[in-house]
């Protein structure tokens, strides 16, 4: 083989690389990783990765790879905790992790509200998502989450359209200890600051699709 011939086949192998990468985490989407404990996503997150409402299951399709990693790796080490996702979690490897996350952050999610960012807030639940209540430390849902809570890069979710149940079951782990995953422990210390009724207002606030800021 000619030194030509080797930086030629060098060179494909480095472009098909990502290729194979991209395929990894699709095949890990739809059938489950190498270890049989680690479950296809599309079971119970949807075929088209965007969850399933009615169960409880969150939209995955979209969001920054980074932070589906980093939820993966927080049910390996028991920061979050969730007895379906934690032995999933467990049986992928960091390479499976890295790849079905990347697959996932490929997927068309949901479109991001269309909204002015000011509003008057005509009820208590609109005026905690929008502006919070200072006077518990507790901001704005928007302002950590972006306008209409579409979500902030790696570290805050999009909080709109996901499911009103897997919205409040987070809420209150962050209150009760079971996930403690947080930057700087930021909604442990808002979750905790929010009434029970709070929290199930906040959660069927968001779940809403339709914007829960005014549109233009």
């Amino acid at each position: 083989m000619t030194p030509l011939s080797r930086v030629v086949i060098g060179s494909a192998l480095i472009l098909a690389w990502p290729m194979a990468h991209a395929a990894d985490g699709q095949k890990i989407f739809t059938q489950g990783g190498s270890n049989p404990a680690a479950m296809a996503c599309l079971g119970c997150h949807g075929p088209d990765g965007k969850g399933i409402a009615a169960a409880g299951f969150p939209r995955l399709a979209g969001l920054p790879a980074g932070y589906l990693s980093k939820q993966l790796h927080d049910w390996r080490t028991g920061s979050r905790k969730q007895p379906v996702m934690e032995p999933l979690a467990k049986a992928l490897t960091d390479d499976e992790i890295k790849a079905v996350s990347s697959y996932l952050a490929s997927m068309p999610g949901d479109p991001a509200p269309t909204v002015r960012r000011q509003q008057i807030a005509s009820d208590p639940t609109t005026r905690l998502a929008l502006y919070g209540d200072w006077s518990r430390q507790i901001p704005g849902c928007v302002q950590c989450h972006g306008p209409g809570g579409s979500g902030v890069g790696e570290h805050f979710p999009p909080l709109a359209g996901q499911p009103a149940s897997y919205l409040e079951a987070q809420l209150n782990g962050w209150r009760d200890g079971s996930r403690s995953n947080d930057p700087n422990q930021l909604m442990v210390g808002v979750a905790k600051a929010m009434t029970d009724d709070e929290v199930v207002a906040i959660a069927e606030f968001f779940a809403n699709p339709a914007s829960p800021e005014v549109k233009p």
